[in-house]
């Protein structure tokens, strides 16, 4: 949803297939059709709510998508995974849900119980919380004050490309927070927010939802 994070997705696709097939196959790139939206538009979800509105708009986005021949649909993003019921239903082509794919990274290392870091809606609603438990999956989250300061840096630094260091350090906290209360790992939820802190930073594993994601769509689009 943000240009930040389309970046990332596209780069780490492009890159994953490219060295999947360079041995057998030669060095193939991603075909990929991109629906970028004004994240101005975006914003206002935090302002009105109006998700019945941005339902319907997803929707669309997600058949002219379909229309223009993709085989399967990739939200970019963790929060409008909110979403994802609804989109699923407007199309007849999959939706590669990003819960899914990061449940089975957390499961092929053995873990159970997670932190969850993302915008106060993913972190607070349980649309994602409900996709990793059917995996069997448990979530920690930080405390309100916590989740607000969270937020706060993903949708006032993050998605404008500031890089602050001493919101790193509160990231780190939180995080380390998260590992006292249990959590064995942490799920940066957000998929601005690995821009701000990385595995390097702290001692629980991280599992990256944008990296993860976007290799998952790439051995999706292989297997085809």
């Amino acid at each position: 949803m943000t240009w930040l994070s389309t970046v990332e997705y596209y780069r780490i696709t492009n890159e994953y297939i490219m060295h999947a097939t360079e041995a057998s196959e030669g060095r193939h790139t991603a075909r990929i059709i991109l629906y970028s939206v004004d994240f101005h538009d975006v914003e206002q979800i935090h302002t009105d709510s109006d998700w019945e509105e941005w339902g319907r708009t997803m929707a669309g986005h997600a058949r002219t998508l379909e229309g223009a021949g993709a085989d399967f649909i990739v939200i970019c993003t963790n929060t409008m995974h909110r979403l994802a019921d609804v989109v699923e239903k407007a199309v007849s082509i999959p939706l590669l849900h990003i819960g899914d794919a990061t449940a089975h990274a957390i499961r092929k290392d053995g873990l159970r119980n997670v932190g969850l870091l993302g915008t106060e809606i993913t972190m607070s609603e349980d649309f994602l919380k409900k996709r990793l438990g059917k995996h069997g999956i448990q979530t920690v989250v930080p405390s309100e004050d916590s989740m607000k300061a969270v937020d706060g840096i993903i949708r006032k630094e993050l998605v404008y490309n500031v890089i602050q260091d001493a919101s790193r350090q509160k990231l780190i906290k939180v995080i380390d927070d998260l590992a006292g209360r249990g959590a064995e790992g942490v799920v940066l939820a957000r998929t601005e927010l690995p821009l701000l802190v990385s595995q390097d930073d702290v001692s629980v594993p991280i599992f990256d939802t944008t990296r993860i994601h976007a290799i998952a769509a790439a051995d999706l689009a292989l297997s085809q």
